[in-house]
């Protein structure tokens, strides 16, 4: 999945990023006011690898890195855009937005204000011409969602500058239908609400059929979350992502004859698929067989979660890489190095990939403590392997989309 572009910048404390990019915003948009800063996070998804657009359930929690995004109301009617890694200026018209993507960064961005002017002109409100900077320090390409982090954020921002007041879910939905319709990525609904509905030291329990969500505690000050970075991108993966979203449909539509009373392909239960999967394109019944099965793992980690049971979590959890290994076949031998190196490490509860796969990063659940041990197996063996280090770096969570008074 070609994830969004957003920019780098380096980590510190949140009011001293957030001064930082408003400085780079003057440096590029000069005088004229100062200008608003927002921040919205990226997430890493520990549980339910590929179901939010099967309908199944998926356990994401937000981490404290992510988007900046500063934004300068204008007296006309353009916005301009521009990313602190991108020299480009893309320049547009409210009255006269493209009805189609270029294939560049800013189509997310674009595809949000689209949303976002309709949801206002459906109020009586009318938008205005906006300087928009965008920045941050999430990797992009990595699995961590930089795509729903510059979208709900984006989102966020234009609510507030627009003074709408939009609930925060209608704010999420905004971002995935730009997503899904601007930019053509046919993802699932995991990420724009792992990001928009964050809560500090929870995972969210997403229903991604009903929609339901809850919270779920988890101790940070007896577990740690790694993400290693491959360093492998992803930028011509969307193809690939969209094929899996296909194949799970085609699967869904040759079992459901079998089982009418199935409403996504969550609800099919693995004796259908052993009674007719040879029905099925061979790679649509590797598909289908990954996520009826890792529905029961989710819910088998959530209750381990639920009872204090972080070593029952991380063994769903690594259970889950070796099916998107073999079965949904989206990890390549940089992330399985990463895993295998990981769960051989004392005090490492499980690992797997997180995000659409094809390259990107790994996480792994670990005792506090292990932090130290855990970087140095990884490094070690994974410059054996392929000449390079990855990426090792550990996360908070954080609180979701807001506004950073930095001045």
């Amino acid at each position: 999945m070609t994830e969004a572009h957003p920019t780098t910048a380096g980590r510190g404390g949140e009011l001293g990023l957030a001064a930082a990019h408003a400085g780079a915003f003057q440096e590029r948009f000069g005088a004229g006011g100062r200008p608003r800063v927002f921040f919205s996070p990226g997430r890493v998804n520990l549980m339910g690898a590929h179901l939010d657009y099967n309908g199944g359930p998926v356990m994401p929690t937000a981490i404290d890195r992510g988007t900046f995004v500063a934004v300068r109301a204008r007296r006309d009617t353009r916005v301009a855009l521009a990313s602190t890694l991108d020299g480009a200026l893309v320049e547009l018209d409210i009255d006269r937005l493209p009805a189609a993507r270029s294939g560049r960064w800013a189509d997310y961005p674009v595809g949000v204000l689209r949303e976002i002017l309709a949801l206002a002109d459906a109020q009586g409100a009318r938008g205005i011409g906006l300087d928009v900077l965008f920045g941050g320090n999430l990797p992009v390409g990595a699995g961590l969602s930089s795509s729903a982090s510059i979208c709900v954020g984006t989102a966020f921002a234009l609510d507030a500058v627009y003074g709408l007041g939009l609930p925060r879910v209608e704010l999420v939905h905004a971002a995935l239908r730009a997503e899904r319709g601007f930019v053509g990525v046919q993802c699932g609904i995991m990420d724009p609400y792992a990001v928009g509905l964050a809560r500090q030291s929870s995972l969210l329990w997403l229903d991604c059929k009903d929609r339901s969500s809850e919270y779920i505690p988890i101790d940070h000050e007896r577990v740690s979350i790694a993400v290693a970075d491959t360093l492998v991108r992803r930028e011509l993966a969307q193809g690939a992502f969209n094929e899996r979203v296909a194949q799970c449909r085609a699967a869904f539509d040759g079992l459901r004859p079998h089982q009418p009373d199935a409403t996504c392909l969550r609800d099919v239960r693995f004796e259908t698929l052993a009674a007719h999967g040879g029905e099925l394109e061979p790679a649509s019944a590797r598909r289908a067989h990954h996520v009826i099965q890792e529905v029961a793992r989710t819910f088998s980690a959530r209750d381990a979660l639920r009872r204090g049971d972080a070593a029952g979590f991380g063994a769903e959890m690594t259970r889950a890489h070796d099916s998107l290994r073999e079965l949904f076949e989206v990890s390549v031998p940089e992330l399985d190095r990463l895993v295998e190196s990981a769960v051989a490490t004392p005090g490492v509860h499980g690992a797997r990939l997180t995000g659409a796969g094809f390259g990107g990063c790994a996480v792994v659940l670990l005792e506090r403590g292990a932090e130290a041990d855990l970087a140095a197996r990884l490094t070690r063996d994974y410059e054996a392997a392929f000449g390079r280090a990855p990426v090792v770096e550990f996360f908070g969570g954080d609180p979701g989309p807001r506004e950073i008074p930095w001045n």
